[in-house]
């Protein structure tokens, strides 16, 4: 089976209608002319073929996806929709990360990734995401920025599982325990994380340790009272770098910081359907069964 745009979106086109609209089920009113299975096929789609902004998506899509969309609204009404859809996107969301298996179930990687939203100090003191966003320093980039941060829980493949943005002033373990208290239904006992030193703290893997969840981190810098590592844990900590991998690959292929948000649910729409595309490809590639699950994140125009 070929691994093309088409072939994907036509894929979760099908997926999203049969889990989100249940037959015989309808919103009241007058039906949209774009439904929300469309929308989400959009949205990907933009991603996909690297189109940040949403004037210069709208214009390609009227021009090559007629085939695939009988309707296509304008660049407002589309901003407007996209918006709009962060409940639909988490949703999802759940729902790609539930049918979607791992070649390691038992692992899960956790991280955060600055998010900036703005490099002026016109922006920060005018801009709507004030309060929401700060400053924060990102120690991987030795540099300071303002935004947000992204903290997202994955598989070993990369699926989003959980995910969040938070203020960057937030210490890392107690906006992640929050996540995880949130949705801990997700998480199953007996499930190993892997973290970094930011998540080493005596609270948070207590907490870790009663929802039966076995944390691996590195040791601090200078920590004489870090547990030893097993040779199992050693050898699982050279995987640490697979999720530097998936931030890379949202920010490189897929511009996560090239959002244009100005507006906290813009913003938050935006990320996700970053995050959505990632878990699209991930889940169509593993239903095709294609050796590289990354394998169609590189689309050319």
């Amino acid at each position: 089976m070929t691994a093309d745009i088409d072939t994907l979106l036509t894929a979760l086109y099908v997926f999203v209608d049969d889990h989100l609209v249940p037959p015989g089920r309808r919103r009241p009113g007058r039906p949209r002319r774009l439904s929300d299975a469309e929308l989400v096929c959009l949205l990907i789609a933009q991603v996909l073929l690297e189109f940040p902004r949403e004037q210069h998506w709208i214009r390609y899509a009227h021009a090559h996806l007629r085939h695939l969309f009988p309707y296509l609204p304008t660049a407002s009404g589309y901003g407007k929709r996209v918006r709009a859809s962060g409940e639909l996107i988490a949703t999802v969301l759940r729902c790609l990360a539930r049918v979607t298996g791992s070649g390691v179930p038992i692992l899960r990687l956790i991280d955060s990734t600055p998010v900036p939203c703005g490099a002026s100090r016109e922006t920060v003191r005018r801009s709507d995401l004030a309060g929401d966003a700060g400053y924060g320093y990102s120690a991987s980039h030795s540099r300071y920025f303002w935004g947000m941060r992204l903290y997202l829980l994955t598989t070993a493949e990369g699926m989003p599982i959980l995910w969040c943005l938070a203020n960057p002033k937030l210490d890392e373990r107690d906006v992640m325990t929050a996540l995880l208290e949130a949705d801990h239904h997700l998480i199953a006992e007996g499930q190993v994380i892997l973290a970094d030193r930011g998540f080493a703290g005596a609270e948070f893997e207590r907490f870790c340790h009663d929802a039966g969840i076995h944390l691996v981190r590195p040791k601090r810098a200078n920590a004489k009272s870090d547990p030893a590592r097993t040779p199992a844990e050693r050898a699982l900590l050279r995987c640490r770098q697979w999720i530097e991998s998936i931030f890379q690959t949202l920010k490189g292929q897929l511009s996560l910081e090239r959002h244009g948000a100005r507006r906290p649910a813009g913003l938050f729409a935006r990320v996700g359907q970053r995050l959505l595309a990632l878990a699209a490809v991930i889940w169509h590639n593993t239903t095709i069964g294609a050796p590289n699950l990354r394998s169609l994140i590189a689309y050319d125009h």
